[in-house]
């Protein structure tokens, strides 16, 4: 699960979930999203990713390719809520191995009518998605490491992946809809526009019910269906 240093932890068999919210705010990072989506750009497939086989997928789905993996440019997807439309711009350059996992998991429709299981709207400011079985304990079966440089911040509009500690990524990500402050200890892969941004404000508007108890926040009160995710034209 994701936590900030010196805060208790609130064990699940997770392979992913929101951290906790700070006991005391401490000065907001910048902001790492952008109002602006760029045209996509297509870059070499030049790399290799690992992706260790852990268990039981929530749903099936094979683990992504391993080779010819696209590091340059950015892809940008349409994740279809119950809510609105929020356009993701992924970051091959910064996390290719994250985004060819989560392109691998977006073609084989591992996303589609899945519920946004996870809200957190005091301290920290995220909505998280990923689990086709919405509790927050389900994952595809692989995990695949880190991608990080010690320099990510968690602005408004930072997509990233949420994990149970190093190098444990899955399929379980977070979108942050206001500043939070968190260390640099989740991949970070992408962003979501101004638009995009209040569609998941709005989400949060509607609150949550709790039930994360000490680890922070709950399930959405809003749906927060993911009815598909597609490329964006």
């Amino acid at each position: 699960m994701l936590a900030l240093a010196g805060l208790p932890l609130a064990v699940l068999a997770a392979c992913g979930t929101v951290p906790p919210a700070p006991a005391a705010s401490t000065a907001a990072p910048a902001p790492a999203g952008s109002d602006t989506v760029e045209p996509d750009q297509a870059g070499p497939s030049d790399g290799a990713c690992e992706y260790t086989t852990t268990g039981t997928p929530a749903r099936p789905v094979q683990p992504p390719t391993t080779t010819d993996i696209s590091s340059s440019g950015t892809v940008s997807y349409v994740m279809h809520l119950t809510e609105g439309d929020v356009t993701l711009r992924l970051d091959r350059t910064k996390a290719p191995c994250t985004v060819h996992s989560f392109e691998s998991l977006v073609a084989q429709k591992y996303f589609d009518d899945t519920r946004c299981h996870r809200l957190v709207d005091s301290g920290i400011f995220v909505l998280q998605c990923g689990d086709p079985t919405a509790k927050g304990t389900g994952g595809p079966g692989y995990t695949f490491p880190d991608e990080l440089d010690g320099t990510e911040t968690y602005g408004k509009g930072t997509i990233a992946m949420a994990n149970s500690g190093p190098n444990t990524n899955g399929s379980q990500f977070f979108l942050v809809y206001d500043e939070s402050p968190l260390p640099p200890s989740y991949t970070v892969f992408g962003s979501f526009n101004e638009e995009s941004r209040q569609v998941v404000a709005g989400i949060a508007s509607q609150g949550q019910d709790g039930s994360f108890g000490s680890s922070g926040g709950g399930v959405p009160n809003s749906p927060a269906k993911i009815e598909s995710i597609t490329k964006a034209s």
